[in-house]
């Protein structure tokens, strides 16, 4: 059985969703589990997702809140897709806050420089937000990209972090 946990941050509701295990499945600005659960992969995806109090995730996300910016790097994160794609997330964990890269960068750091789009690819597809932060992946330019969360979020993440 999975639990969930919304809490109320400054860029609104988030939610997280994690396995009996303590791992994230899903997470992301919402309070609607319809908006998360789907985001997980059909083999590891919760059958029944109840409501819990908290735990380490849900700590980890208010300490990040009140400044802590590094508290969510530890917590454990369960993801599944084509090797690429899992290794391009433990390469987004690394990406440290206020050192944003750009997809390009991102790309290289994931070991396939001419892998931007599959680099894109890799954020738009993460399901666990904030945890595997893909927020700090920008354009070449600077501009800020795509969020599945909105603009305004990521944007806000990223002054929290600079």
């Amino acid at each position: 059985m999975s639990t969930c946990t919304t809490l109320d941050t400054p860029d609104g509701p988030f939610t997280v969703v994690v396995a009996d295990d303590g791992a994230v499945l899903a997470s992301g600005w919402t309070a609607d589990l319809d908006d998360l659960v789907p985001l997980v992969h059909t083999a590891i995806r919760p059958s029944t997702v109840e409501p819990a109090a908290g735990g380490a995730a849900a700590d980890a996300v208010r300490a990040y809140y009140a400044g802590e910016l590094s508290a969510v790097d530890g917590v454990p994160v369960r993801q599944r897709s084509g090797a690429f794609l899992e290794h391009a997330w433990d390469v987004l964990r690394q990406v440290p806050a206020g050192g944003p890269v750009t997809y390009t960068e991102f790309a290289a750091k994931a070991g396939r420089p001419a892998a931007v789009r599959a680099a894109a690819s890799a954020c738009a597809r993460n399901a666990a937000a904030l945890f595997v932060p893909c927020h700090r992946v920008l354009r070449t330019d600077g501009s800020l990209g795509g969020f599945r969360w909105g603009l305004p979020v990521k944007r806000s993440l990223l002054d929290r972090e600079s």
